[in-house]
């Protein structure tokens, strides 16, 4: 089989998922679920792929609502990953509807081609990327050992072959300090929110002179409890990001010593825990790229490359996929440029029709791609060659 036939036995494929992929789509947003809890989209997705009969493991490598279902005997062998989880309050912001959709559209469209092509397609079930780092967690645990290539799609307000995706370390502060009556006796107590609040402003002071691809953001995840006492507890969550992990490390220190400062003035106790999992800067293969941008294009997309002004910054934990196996992590639009991810207008164009469409053209232009991947071997090689050099 050819390219060309196997695109148009793609494209027929997908047509005939279209009403099962939108669905699930639908049924995800309308149950937003948070990292490692996706119970009900984690089974959705799962009971989708057995009705296709095709095996899949759930609670996949020891991770409640991770899964995999592999198809073929051959090789390349290439995953596709799924995400699924939401955002807190926000729901379905970040489009993970959509990309739980077409991962899920390409790894099956691929597997009824898998064995005819000689080639393997993974179908991935990712949970927790919105800070969980459930891939890291599947990398650990051997879930990429034998892939050769990695690949999903990510909603946007404009069409990229890349996001510009830079290392981040979250991390957890308590303050400790001591209760007292506020007005009867101030001197009495020692004010966590006033250590809070000075480490905050150290660390707007220090964004004055970091790089301009460096970002550090913060909350108040507890404030104390009420005005009229001195508070002896407070707590604060932040994301320190650089452009990658190698220059992560030193913003981390610098972090550290603002946060620490703001508690030794205050004369407060501090206790500091970074996050198990660093996500990691994403390394594109753009021989891969080329292949999912020329498929795109088939379809009606016309992803761009990256410029200044048109860039997309932003963290994910399929940049540590990217450090292992050759990856790619394009941006399919879904809503009116200006609309930015992370915001309840972006959910809502989530289950509109731009949406479905979104999941419909990001799993063919996926599952082509996978089918390049199986039918070029000048193309793998370029493949393998860019990410040997890359790492």
């Amino acid at each position: 089989m050819d390219k060309v036939a196997a695109h148009a036995r793609i494209r027929d494929e997908i047509e005939g998922l279209a009403p099962v992929l939108i669905d699930l789509s639908h049924s995800i947003h309308a149950d937003p679920e948070l990292g490692f809890e996706e119970h009900v989209a984690h089974d959705l997705l799962t009971s989708a792929i057995e009705q296709q009969g095709i095996a899949v493991t759930r609670g996949a490598y020891g991770l409640d609502t991770a899964f995999e279902a592999r198809v073929g005997s051959g090789g390349p062998v290439i995953a596709v990953c799924c995400e699924y989880d939401a955002l807190p309050g926000l729901g379905h912001a970040c489009g993970h509807n959509v990309i739980a959709a077409a991962g899920l559209g390409a790894g099956l469209a691929a597997s009824r081609l898998a064995d005819e092509l000689g080639g393997t397609v993974v179908i991935l079930g990712t949970p927790a990327e919105e800070g969980g780092g459930g891939k890291e967690y599947l990398i650990r645990r051997g879930a990429f050992e034998d892939v050769d290539a990695a690949m999903m799609v990510h909603p946007a307000d404009r069409e990229l072959r890349t996001m510009h995706i830079i290392a981040v370390h979250s991390l957890e502060v308590e303050y400790h300090g001591r209760a007292s009556h506020a007005a009867a006796s101030p001197h009495g107590g020692l004010n966590a929110l006033d250590a809070a609040v000075l480490g905050y402003n150290n660390i707007a002071a220090l964004r004055q002179h970091i790089r301009p691809d460096e970002r550090i953001h913060g909350i108040f995840s507890n404030g104390g409890d009420k005005a009229n006492v001195v508070p002896e507890y407070v707590a604060a969550q932040w994301h320190v990001r650089s452009a990658t992990v190698d220059t992560l490390q030193p913003l981390r220190e610098r972090v550290e010593a603002c946060l620490k400062a703001g508690a030794t003035a205050a004369g407060c106790e501090i206790e500091i825990r970074w996050n198990d999992v660093v996500f990691a800067d994403m390394r594109d293969n753009s021989a891969l790229l080329d292949l999912y941008a020329d498929n795109a294009r088939v379809l009606g997309r016309d992803p761009q490359h990256e410029t200044e002004s048109n860039k997309l910054i932003a963290s994910t934990d399929m940049g540590n996929v990217s450090h292992i196996v050759p990856s790619i992590h394009p941006m399919i639009q879904l809503a009116p440029d200006g609309v930015s991810i992370h915001t309840p207008e972006f959910a809502r164009h989530a289950v509109a029709a731009t949406g479905d469409q979104a999941a419909l053209d990001g799993a063919a232009a996926l599952a082509m791609t996978i089918t390049d991947c199986w039918l070029d071997p000048d193309a793998m090689k370029a493949i393998r060659d860019e990410f040997t050099t890359l790492t």
